[in-house]
């Protein structure tokens, strides 16, 4: 059938650790564009080069510019506010979700994570805005 990364949404994953990274690619690149970094800098530098995706999930404890203080900045920008945002998290801490979401994370969900759940979660969040089927 052919590479039909144009009409698949995009996603931009910050995820440091390579064995999430490649699962997350995994699940993800069947039904989304993904393009994964290690750290917030990389991620906002990604942003600020023109790169908008449809979707941001990051990891909440990366180097650089950690989930949280990225989260705050992509929600503190006129141009990128809108962006919805998902939070992975290895620490299932109420406090935690409860600030990131306060924050502006559009979801909250704690590694390990289900496969499918994660799907189910970015698929929900783009159909509410209109951008999947």
């Amino acid at each position: 059938m052919g590479n039909l990364n144009i009409t698949k949404p995009s996603v931009l994953v910050i995820e440091d650790d390579a064995f999430i990274q490649s699962i997350l690619n995994e699940i993800l690149s069947e039904n989304f564009h993904v393009t994964i970094f290690t750290d917030g800098l990389e991620g906002m530098n990604y942003l600020q080069s023109g790169n908008i995706p449809d979707i941001i999930l990051s990891d909440l404890n990366v180097p650089g510019l950690d989930g949280m203080s990225f989260l705050v900045q992509i929600r503190n920008s006129g141009f990128f506010k809108s962006i919805p945002f998902i939070i992975l998290s290895g620490k299932d801490d109420i406090e935690n979700r409860i600030k990131c979401l306060e924050a502006g994370a559009d979801d909250f969900l704690n590694k390990p994570f289900n496969p499918r759940e994660l799907d189910a979660r970015l698929k929900n969040i783009l159909r509410r805005l209109g951008k999947n089927k």
